[in-house]
């Protein structure tokens, strides 16, 4: 029997088209890809097959742009081999929580450019993030406003980085840990 007579029901089975196989066989060779730009410890966190892994390491040893090209496609032939859903699962819980810190690291930065610009701003953090030391806030966006206007380096405007971090931070992870009151 061939692939294209009719099984016992009568109907042609279900034979992918040539287009979805390459495309099936593309995004294996992305995660693939993906895997290869990992390092060894996250690697290791994802317990792939020995051929898989040694695949992996030698793309790594390789430095001829051609040599990597074709690393990665034997690495997408033997991803045909596994399990491709919870290694792409991984992956993605990954860069959420890289997602997730960049959003922290903006919303931090955000903050700290709105307090060198105006006054105003204080009383918005201070009403946001009530737990937040406002005086020490105070005395570093004016420390730094003098480093910025003498052409210093700009050491307070790094602590005032990491107070505001410390600051909205335990502020979103108080938020969260606490139950919503009704």
């Amino acid at each position: 029997m061939t692939d294209l007579e009719p099984n016992d029901s009568g109907s042609l089975p279900d034979v992918p088209s040539k287009t979805r196989r390459k495309q099936e066989m593309h995004a294996l060779q992305g995660i693939g890809k993906e895997l290869a730009g990992l390092h060894k410890d996250k690697l290791a966190q994802l317990s792939l097959p020995e051929n898989l892994a040694d695949a992996l390491a030698e793309f790594k040893r390789l430095s001829r742009h051609e040599a990597r090209r074709r690393q990665l496609q034997y690495i997408g032939k033997l991803m045909r081999t596994v399990d491709a859903e919870p290694i792409q699962a991984k992956l993605d819980e990954w860069n959420d929580v890289t997602h997730a810190q960049a959003a922290k690291f903006h919303l931090v930065e955000q903050w700290r450019d709105r307090l060198l610009a105006g006054n105003e701003a204080l009383s918005d953090l201070a009403m946001e993030y009530a737990h937040a030391d406002i005086q020490q806030i105070r005395t570093l966006i004016r420390n730094a406003q003098r480093e910025a206007e003498a052409g210093k380096p700009p050491k307070s405007s790094r602590l005032l980085f990491k107070l505001l971090r410390a600051a909205i931070l335990d502020e979103k992870a108080n938020n969260e840990d606490s139950p919503e009151q009704e």
